[in-house]
């Protein structure tokens, strides 16, 4: 009870006192702003580090990657040499077999005066034995006796049966004139010789008539006592 009496008694007291001995609440302390001076810039991010490139291997380093390379170049070239280098062993030794056929015994590549002798000889024969005069059929005869052997005999005999059949009737004079000639092999006692020749044909009855012909064909010769001679006819006809 003396509490609350009490507590009564101080609150009149309050009441009663003047009013300058109260104390009035002011306002809040306005809060207290930094100086600017104070103040500190925040501070910016940092930038991140750029990677820095990976150093190019200098002169005096080796080169891993580039070594290998060369390494696997180096014995390229080597297997490559090995190879080369059997090629041509391969080479030389077809070159000899080669060496031993007909076509590279062929002396008509290089011995040139034996080449001109067949020229020379079966031209004569050529012009011997394909012309023809009714007059004298017994040159002609002759000439294929002395030039002619093997199978030309016989092609000969019968290239000619015509002319010799007509040739007393129309007094027929032929005449065949080798214009040129190519000697294409001569292997040993053998040779072929390309021919092309002018061919002129005369009649004397029942009237007087000259026709002319071109032609070409191919002879075989054949060396015997001395002599070249034709030996096989080759009119390139099926």
């Amino acid at each position: 009870m003396s509490t609350t009496r009490h507590l009564i008694n101080r609150q009149r007291r309050l009441a009663a006192a003047p009013p300058a001995n109260r104390t009035r609440p002011g306002p809040p302390p306005a809060p207290e702003e930094p100086d600017q001076q104070d103040r500190k810039p925040r501070a910016k991010p940092e930038p991140k580090p750029e990677p820095k490139p990976a150093p190019k291997p200098s002169a005096k380093e080796p080169d891993r990657g580039g070594s290998s390379v060369r390494y696997r170049v180096v014995v390229a070239l080597g297997v490559l040499t090995v190879l080369l280098g059997g090629f041509a062993g391969w080479a030389a030794m077809e070159a000899a077999t080669l060496h031993d056929t007909a076509a590279t015994r062929n002396t008509a590549l290089t011995d040139t005066a034996r080449t001109s002798e067949v020229k020379g000889m079966v031209t004569q024969a050529v012009n011997s034995v394909f012309s023809y005069n009714y007059a004298d059929p017994a040159r002609t005869d002759q000439a294929a006796k002395k030039l002619l052997t093997g199978k030309a005999v016989q092609q000969y005999a019968d290239m000619l049966a015509q002319v010799r059949k007509q040739a007393p009737v129309q007094k027929l004079v032929l005449t065949t004139t080798v214009t040129d000639s190519g000697v294409e092999l001569i292997d040993g006692d053998r040779a072929r010789v390309l021919i092309f020749a002018d061919q002129r044909n005369t009649r004397t009855a029942p009237k007087e008539e000259t026709t002319y012909a071109a032609a070409m064909f191919a002879v075989d010769a054949v060396h015997q006592d001395g002599v070249w001679k034709i030996g096989n006819i080759d009119t390139f006809s099926r």
